[in-house]
């Protein structure tokens, strides 16, 4: 055959050489045709990133109609209603799409702007952080809560099923009162294009009203406010023996104080509780008892105040976070300084959506009030979910 003979060898070898050569070719074609694959995949990476980062940076917005340093979204309605009806009193600007209060002439907030006093009333309202909050459309709020009667039982496949027992229930209404407050501005600082009326308004109202809802949630006394969980009645049994709507308290064993074990008198608070609803519980208290509380020590000379690690983490106590509430009661003989509950379960709140405001230049001139209410109520939910400590044998 040829490709044994010299000149065969010859050729094949001279054809060999020439198959090397052009693939050397392909490899550079194909390494050029790797690095354009590779950039290009960097580049979807980059816009992919790219799009993640201003989903995250969405995630992180304080609520809708808010920017990320506070200030407040100006969208055209929303400018509508600052710059014509809060700065300038003309209400032919927002009758378009805010809706009326014909009892008091006065106006439903934008959205973003309320949106913006419900963010900070979370954040300022110690009980409203932790309790059951649900927004109604109407001032009056029903719901029925089941306290036990159904029963159960065993049967084979064809055996009879006895009939029964009728499941009882009990009504909670809670006691709604309107809310207001009535911050003041003069008409030079609303007439400065620099001065922020929406996000100074939706500060002020909302200061106002952590401070009324404060009080309320916790001492309120149920006649045009809400109903607080310290003002209804409480008892020593436990769960099982006391009526629904009544809290079981722990003495604290001293009259006037704590007695010389207090720690044991927390522990017997934090095990009173049914083991489902210790999960999500928390303690609540003043400033002053906090103080007191923070220097209790266990038998081996350790603190039971846990401080929080991280910056935003509550402290804890016994395990459990702490919640400072101002308006707690303070030591002192027949009172309830310390509560532990899980508020979630244990205490409702309920509260018309809208914000409503009347612009008042008239009253307390050269001021002008931005008069602004809401309807709140509140009431103990499950009696089984908060178990306050008593100052008393």
């Amino acid at each position: 055959m040829e490709i044994n003979t010299p000149e065969g060898a010859m050729n094949g070898a001279i054809e060999t050489k020439a198959d090397a050569f052009d693939a050397s070719f392909d490899i550079v074609a194909r390494q050029d045709e790797t690095a354009a694959a590779i950039e290009a995949l960097r580049g979807d990476i980059a816009e992919v990133k790219g799009r993640l980062d201003k989903v995250n940076r969405a995630a992180v917005r304080p609520v809708i109609g808010s920017t990320a340093d506070g200030a407040i979204d100006a969208s055209p309605e929303l400018k509508g209603f600052v710059d014509g009806y809060l700065r300038m009193g003309r209400e032919t600007e927002i009758k378009g799409f805010s809706i009326a209060s014909p009892a008091d002439g006065g106006f439903t907030v934008p959205r973003p702007i309320d949106a913006e006093i419900a963010r900070r009333l979370l954040k300022m309202s110690p009980v409203r952080s932790v309790a059951n909050v649900v927004q109604t459309s109407t001032s009056g709020f029903r719901r029925l809560i089941s306290i036990g009667g159904t029963a159960s039982g065993w049967a084979s496949e064809t055996g009879a099923r006895t009939e029964t027992a009728s499941p009882k229930f009990a009504e909670i209404v809670p006691p709604l009162g309107e809310l207001y407050a009535n911050p003041s501005a003069t008409q030079q600082m609303l007439d400065d294009a620099a001065f922020d009326v929406s996000t100074w308004l939706a500060g002020e109202i909302a200061s106002e009203f952590a401070r009324a809802e404060g009080v309320a949630f916790i001492n309120g006394t149920g006649t045009n406010q809400p109903r607080g969980f310290l003002t209804g009645p409480t008892s020593a049994q436990n769960d099982t023996a006391r009526p629904f709507g009544t809290l079981q308290f722990i003495a604290s064993g001293n009259a006037n104080a704590f007695d010389a074990t207090p720690e044991s008198k927390l522990i017997d608070m934090v095990f009173a509780m049914k083991a489902a609803l210790r999960q999500g519980a928390v303690w609540m208290m003043n400033s002053a008892t906090l103080a007191t509380v923070r220097k209790f020590k266990a038998a081996d000379g350790s603190f039971l105040w846990q401080a929080g690690i991280v910056d935003g983490q509550p402290s804890r106590l016994l395990g459990y976070p702490v919640i400072e509430a101002e308006d707690m009661p303070d030591v002192g003989a027949g009172s309830f300084p310390i509560a532990f509950g899980n508020f979630k379960a244990g205490y409702l709140i309920a509260e018309r959506t809208a914000t409503t405001i009347l612009r008042d230049p008239y009253t307390n001139k050269p001021y002008v009030q931005f008069y602004a209410t809401r309807r709140v109520g509140g009431q103990v939910l499950d009696s089984d979910a908060i178990k306050p400590l008593k100052i008393s044998t």
